[in-house]
């Protein structure tokens, strides 16, 4: 019968982790929102709107000028495509994965 060792270390490493996971879950669903009010092009001047955009544009300043926006205009409304956006979410993702990673590594040594 194997036995299991769990000791303080790893559930605080656990912990951690699940933490960086938590984080890095916000943070996609805040940029998930931006994209599609982007693309269905809400209105910047709800406090919604407004709210999540000045949120997430903290997050993608770093990745603004990589490519240009995509802009369709219609009747009604004007949609753009922000590929910051969708490269944000990526290096974020690859970000929190690394970080987590980190994490397991050091508990494997301890």
């Amino acid at each position: 019968m194997e036995h299991l060792n769990f000791n303080k270390n790893d559930n605080g490493n656990l912990k951690a982790r699940q933490m960086v996971y938590y984080i890095l879950g916000i943070l996609e669903v805040l940029f998930a929102f931006r994209l599609v009010f982007k693309l269905l092009g809400a209105n910047p001047a709800s406090g919604f709107v407004s709210f999540i955009y000045s949120l997430t544009q903290i997050f993608l300043s770093p990745f603004a000028s990589i490519f240009r926006s995509s802009v369709t205009k219609g009747n009604v409304t004007t949609a753009v495509f922000e590929p910051s956006t969708v490269i944000g979410m990526i290096v974020y993702a690859i970000l929190a994965w690394g970080i987590a990673r980190l994490i397991e590594i050091n508990t494997a040594r301890s």
